[in-house]
């Protein structure tokens, strides 16, 4: 087989071996954690080691932590107005988040209102306050990190508008550990989410993590597992792989993120060096150090993406959420990006185990691409 480079690490990183070790284990393991006999307690051992492990990924007590099937279900289990009482009246999103999340959760459509982002892709503050002050009891939902340009929200500074309102913050933290600090006593976050294939661990798991004791109503009923929040036999293997994987971030994590920024940098610099006219989405502010999120005037990207493919390259369009189709992106249209560019932006995201080799590829395919690519783009013009 030809070789082949993987840039798409922000849909699904590569699975840790630390992970893969623990969930061979757990696969070993017989026995329902919901038992009380020798073999159930194993399991269950294994389910409260993962436990402990993500907690300490984000700086929670392990008891905050509900396993879910992953972000999405996460997402719409924090998004609800029955937290505590009295519901919440009203929920805002801002208008760059995962479509788990734009979607509102469990909030009917009408209680449900888009915060708008700068050119950036950063959130309006002042559009936020003013919005938030018409709601009594507003729960508020702003990512750490977008998936698609990785600019990094002003959480310090949202926060503290949130909750001046009375009202509650949910963090979507999906890209952000292990290439950036991802404590929730320091976002002042009061619901985190989490998942495991985007931090070297199993599809198929992910978490809610509580601040506190506040109160939520369980999105899957039925059983007493997670504490009564989340009904259902536990997937012990996927669990005990999360675990592992949040263990190797929370140990490597800056060290990875150094070697990351030092990669994507020379990505970029090669990028400008072939094709000056290259546009880096949210360069101008922070973002991960892992994601490039670019576009070329005229050039489209379901014809990037499928010549990056044939040459051995995996990149992306975007949001790896829409049945493998090459949509434009949502981000981008609500950063006010004209339209030809966001039809040509292409997604490239590194992970804790690119190489200096494989962005060289990058760049040699990128090179001999281009002639192709622009002919293209003369013939679109002509």
């Amino acid at each position: 087989m030809t070789q082949r480079a993987y840039f798409d690490w922000n849909a699904n990183a590569l699975l840790r071996p630390q992970a893969r070790a623990a969930m061979e284990v757990a696969l070993d393991a017989v026995g329902n954690a919901s038992s009380v006999h020798a073999e159930g307690r194993s399991v269950r051992a294994l389910i409260e080691k993962a436990r402990a492990q993500v907690a300490a990924l984000v700086g929670a007590a392990p008891k905050d932590v509900t396993f879910t099937s992953g972000a999405t279900e996460a997402n719409t289990f924090a998004l609800t107005p029955l937290i505590g009482a009295p519901p919440r009246d009203r929920l805002f999103v801002s208008a760059v988040e995962h479509p788990s999340v734009l979607c509102g959760g469990r909030f009917s459509k009408d209680k449900v209102e888009e915060l708008p982002v700068d050119d950036d892709g950063v959130v309006d503050l002042a559009a936020l306050a003013k919005a938030i002050a018409r709601a009594d009891r507003p729960l508020v939902s702003v990512m750490l990190a977008n998936n698609e340009t990785g600019v990094v929200q002003p959480l310090a500074r949202v926060a503290p508008i949130v909750h001046a309102a009375g009202g509650l913050l949910h963090v979507d933290a999906v890209q952000a550990p292990g290439r950036m600090a991802c404590r929730i006593d320091e976002l002042d976050a009061d619901f985190v989410t989490l998942s495991a294939h985007k931090i070297g661990g199993p599809q198929g798991a992910g978490a809610l993590i509580r601040r506190g004791d506040r109160q939520l109503d369980p999105l899957v009923k039925g059983g007493g597992q997670e504490r009564g929040l989340r009904g259902g036999t536990e997937n012990i293997a996927a669990i005990a792989g999360f675990g592992a994987a949040a263990e190797a971030c929370a140990t490597f994590w800056r060290e990875e993120a150094s070697r990351m920024a030092s990669l994507r940098d020379r990505l970029e610099a090669g990028l400008h060096a072939v094709t000056p006219d290259a546009i880096i989405f949210g360069a101008r502010v922070t973002r991960l150090p892992n994601t490039t999120f670019f576009a070329v005037p005229g050039v489209k990207a379901e014809t990037a993406i499928i010549a990056f493919d044939l040459n051995g390259i995996a990149v992306s369009s975007g949001a790896a959420c829409s049945s493998g189709k090459v949509q434009p992106s949502t981000v981008l249209k609500a950063m006010g990006v004209a339209e030809d560019l966001v039809r040509g932006a292409v997604r490239v995201s590194l992970g804790h185990s690119t190489t200096e080799a494989e962005i060289d590829m990058f760049l040699q395919t990128w090179k001999l691409l281009l002639g192709p690519l622009l002919r293209e783009r003369r013939g679109l013009a002509a």
